[in-house]
């Protein structure tokens, strides 16, 4: 398959389908979560109730950030997740599925960006580009 471009409202309705889809692992470096319980039927929050179904289900996912709230409500809810503490800013919005799948671009996982923003994502589907993720992901989860 291709590559493809995500533009600003596209993402929740490209990239929900695709986690839903997975079967081994999803792993996640964000700099900015909203979690809405009370929204249910907001696209975040079925965005947030994929990545949770997918690790009730055995798909293993790993969360870095930089937010202790992020951290908190993801460990809260069963899903693994690592506080990154660096001087550095980790601004980085990517998620890799099943080592087959890249997202990655300017979209926070939040309401502003899936609904309000300018915002530009990308799914790459380049099996090295895809790997060289994978590795820079797993040395800073290290």
């Amino acid at each position: 398959m291709k590559n493809e471009i995500i533009i600003s409202r596209d993402f929740p309705k490209k990239v929900t389908p695709l986690i839903k889809q997975a079967k081994k692992s999803i792993d996640i470096i964000v700099f900015d979560w909203g979690w809405y319980p009370n929204e249910i039927g907001e696209a975040i929050q079925i965005f947030n109730n994929a990545i949770y179904n997918a690790n009730l289900h055995g798909v293993h996912v790993r969360v870095i950030t930089q937010k202790r709230l992020i951290k908190e409500i993801l460990t809260r809810i069963g899903i693994q997740a690592k506080l990154l503490h660096s001087s550095k800013l980790l601004h980085i919005k990517m998620m890799l599925i099943d080592g087959e799948i890249a997202i990655l671009g300017s979209h926070n996982y939040t309401k502003n960006a899936f609904n309000l923003n300018y915002e530009v994502s990308v799914i790459l589907r380049d099996a090295k580009s895809i790997a060289e993720l994978q590795r820079y992901f797993d040395n800073i989860y290290m």
